[in-house]
């Protein structure tokens, strides 16, 4: 039964390469301007949540 058990390291770089290319979709989405206006309040107040954390300031789009 161990060939079934996933090493942590392995199943945490999975996770954060499936996380990685969500993150890079939503950044060319809304670069282009296709979120709807009630996805990006959710990725503004997503930014804005990890900013507090993380003692970061929040980004900003380009105009």
């Amino acid at each position: 039964m161990t060939g079934d058990v996933v090493p942590r390291e392995q199943a945490f770089a999975a996770a954060r390469r499936v996380l990685d290319q969500a993150l890079d979709r939503i950044a060319r989405d809304r670069a282009a301007g296709l979120l709807s206006p009630e996805a990006e309040l959710i990725v503004r107040r997503a930014e804005r949540r990890y900013a507090e954390r993380h003692g970061t300031a929040p980004t900003t789009r380009a105009a």
